[in-house]
């Protein structure tokens, strides 16, 4: 078979193209086809690990209908490779087992002017030291041929373009936009932000820029993020389509609590906790944070308010300061001592506030941070830990599963409690041994060098991600449960279907 494509597109970045792209893997998978989503590069610090092998293998998958867990099908177990996390999300909205050729180009942030490359799941240190623009000539067999080998597979391949198509200083060297398209022959939908301002300007000038082979591709235009009466945009549809021959096929309306983690797992401050609010939970906002999405289940819970943290002040009032991940570890440690926070954050602690670090949080929270094979950089730690970690070239990209051991104060409420989720670091965390021999241990939270606790009970460092994604760690802190993916999935195809005809849709992928 050669799979029908449909590409989303947007005006700009944060258009809504994520959300967009899983909805529409959702509505083709409920209509018994075979799924797959594609985003040939993604530039996130946003990573999960999926399988290895570079093969479809759904006789393991649930049965349609089933629940899938925040986690992943079961069998994505032991060392794997990472993609984008919206394409990992995308492909269990497909109903299909997240692999590497979805997403086969993912691009880490390390600095404004670095990236570490992975290719195909894997970290490329040849391709990471190449120049930016030097990059597609040599990545573009390899993508070209994951999407040529998912259409074999496929009924429907469902296309996320990254930020606009009409970067025309980005054209010549095009690997995710209009190339894609052109190879795939994608149906194209254009989305743009109607909440900006400017939205049909946004859309006219997009597709004003692209050469006329590729304006062809736009088969409709979608306004995104809309507040109000929709029948106030008249006659403006109407004299876009008259301009460019595109029909404007969806008004979409704003919806904040959709409960799909945000592409680069940014959360709004604008959308508080529903009801009284029980406990805050303060989010340390450093500029090199990664895997923020893992926060999304938070966001869901009764009486729950997560702050970003970017100033000691975001951080008064809080119950719970969390340093999640970082892809520069040693920076965003420098970052926060010059805001203030270690101070804020050693304070909290010293109170008995709760504090908890995940993998580069962890690292931070040690006595110090060593590296001599220039991964990451040399930096004193926080001090709240006992513990050292020292930077390894080989990157643990893996699946965990693991018990809590008995925990006291603060986080008494993991003791036994088994958590799955998975591994992204470079780093290897030990105790500090001279510490150690004078008594100053810290406690094992979880086995196998996963996770400590210092004495007091308050400090909580562990290395692995998606711990709130896990329905026993949200139930035995807080009581409660959070959507399953399931439901969020379930949700955005039915909000999409309210609002675009399905003929639309079935066109789309239609001869």
């Amino acid at each position: 078979m050669t799979a029908r494509c449909v590409m989303v597109l947007g005006t700009t970045s944060g258009a809504g193209k994520s959300w967009l792209t899983t909805a529409l893997c959702r509505h083709y998978a409920r209509q018994g086809l075979r799924v797959a989503p594609f985003k040939a590069q993604n530039m996130s610090n946003n990573a999960r690990v999926v399988a290895p092998t570079l093969h479809r293998s759904r006789g393991s998958l649930p049965p349609e209908g089933a629940d899938f867990p925040w986690g992943g099908p079961a069998e994505n177990r032991g060392l794997g490779g990472e993609i984008g996390s919206a394409q990992y999300f995308q492909a269990l909205a497909a109903r299909a087992e997240p692999e590497v050729r979805m997403n086969p180009l993912l691009l880490k942030p390390e600095a404004d002017t670095r990236s570490q490359v992975v290719l195909l799941g894997q970290v490329n240190e040849a391709l990471s030291g190449m120049p930016w623009r030097g990059r597609s000539l040599h990545v573009w067999p390899q993508i070209a041929a994951a999407l040529d080998a998912l259409r074999e597979e496929n009924d429907v391949v469902v296309i996320e373009g990254a930020g606009s198509p009409a970067e025309i200083n980005l054209h010549a060297s095009d690997i995710v936009n209009m190339r894609v398209a052109l190879h795939a022959q994608a149906r194209c939908l254009l989305v743009t932000d109607i909440d900006r301002g400017g939205a049909f300007a946004h859309l006219y000038g997009t597709w004003a820029l692209l050469p006329p082979e590729e304006r062809a591709l736009i088969h409709g235009f979608v306004l995104n993020k809309f507040r109000g009466d929709a029948s106030l945009l008249a006659p403006a549809p109407q004299q876009l389509e008259e301009l460019t021959g595109v029909p404007t096929v969806a008004v979409l309306p704003m919806w904040w609590q959709h409960g799909l983690p945000e592409e680069d797992g940014v959360f709004d401050d604008r959308t508080r906790a529903s009801g009284a609010v029980h406990k805050t939970i303060a989010v340390i906002a450093y500029p090199r944070i990664s895997n923020l999405d893992e926060f999304q289940p938070l966001k869901n819970v009764p009486g729950v308010r997560l702050v970003w943290a970017r100033a000691p002040a975001d951080c008064a009032g809080a119950d719970w300061i969390v340093l999640p991940g970082s892809k520069a570890t040693a920076s965003d440690l420098a970052w926060l001592r010059s805001q203030g926070l270690d101070r804020a954050i050693a304070a909290h602690a010293a109170r008995g506030g709760a504090v908890l670090g995940v993998c580069g949080g962890l690292q931070m929270l040690g006595e110090a941070l060593i590296d001599t094979h220039g991964i990451d950089g040399n930096a004193p730690g926080l001090g709240l830990l006992p513990l050292v970690t020292q930077f390894e070239p080989q990157k643990t990209v893996r699946h965990t599963q693991a018990r809590f051991g008995r925990l006291t104060g603060v986080w008494a409420a993991l003791s036994d409690v088994d958590a799955a989720g998975y591994e992204i670091h470079h780093g290897q965390t030990l105790p500090h041994a001279a510490m150690a021999a004078a008594g100053d241990l810290a406690r094992e939270a979880l086995p196998a060098g996963l996770g400590w606790q210092n004495a007091q009970g308050n400090v909580l460092g562990v290395y692995l991600h998606g711990l709130f994604e896990d329905p026993r760690v949200l139930h035995a802190l807080f009581g409660a449960t959070a959507p399953t993916l399931e439901t969020v999935f379930d949700g955005l195809a039915d909000f999409l279907a309210t609002h675009i005809e399905p003929r639309v849709l079935d066109q789309l992928i239609g001869n």
